[in-house]
């Protein structure tokens, strides 16, 4: 076992393992969107950061791709972890306004604005459909292409690919395929339907402190400010 802090307490970790896998193990959850545990990590949606180090020198990774190492010190869960995954959240709204998936991490996080103008391109380029195609299908028929604002997913040359099955897999795995509540004709790009309420402690302590609960539930801090 490996020897690592994890938000402040000394545990272990299997060699081979993430920090989002060693979070995961010991019930911390950590959100992810580009994640699939059938799928190799990919790291795209950032959604996964944790603050890895201390002090000046502390920075954000991506907790699916980065492995645990001896003596790193991980919190999961401090201001500018949680900042950071609600710009993610917000940017991929105004890509995929539309997805029920984004929506509820939205409320989840407490998102209820969107600054940026919506795109809906229906892609948030997570790169899931392509490595369901790859790595389960087994067909490669579709892939990245171009860089910048001209990437887009499509098949070789844009045109039919004879290795595609038609299976579905892609569009069954693809975040932005499932239709949010208010269906495609929503007024607002945030629903914020299943909004739940911000825990307090970001404003006590600078990180939150839960951990034998899921961050937030435990109304610790709430009670404490009464």
């Amino acid at each position: 076992m490996i020897p690592f802090i994890l938000n402040g307490l000394e545990v272990g970790a299997e060699e081979s393992w993430t920090i989002l896998e060693a979070a995961r193990f010991y019930g911390l959850e950590i959100p992810t969107l580009c994640w699939n545990e059938g799928l190799t990590p990919y790291g795209g949606c950032r959604l996964c950061l944790v603050e890895i180090g201390n002090g000046p020198a502390s920075k954000l990774v991506s907790s699916c791709t980065r492995k645990v190492e001896k003596g790193l010190v991980v919190r999961t869960d401090t201001r500018r972890v949680v900042e950071a995954r609600r710009m993610m959240i917000e940017l991929m709204l105004s890509t995929a306004p539309y997805s029920k998936k984004i929506q509820d991490l939205a409320s989840k996080f407490g998102v209820t604005q969107q600054r940026f103008k919506p795109r809906n391109e229906e892609c948030v380029y997570c790169g899931l459909c392509i490595r369901m195609c790859d790595e389960q299908m087994d067909a490669r028929a579709i892939g990245f292409q171009n860089r910048g604002h001209k990437r887009k997913i499509s098949t070789p040359f844009d045109i039919k690919s004879e290795e595609c099955r038609l299976c579905g897999a892609c569009m069954y795995i693809c975040p932005a395929c499932s239709l949010r509540c208010q269906g495609p004709n929503a007024e607002t790009s945030v629903c914020n339907a299943c909004l739940t309420m911000d825990p307090t402690c970001l404003d006590h302590y600078d990180e939150l402190q839960c951990w034998m609960y899921d961050a937030g539930r435990c109304g610790t801090c709430v009670q404490e400010k009464k």
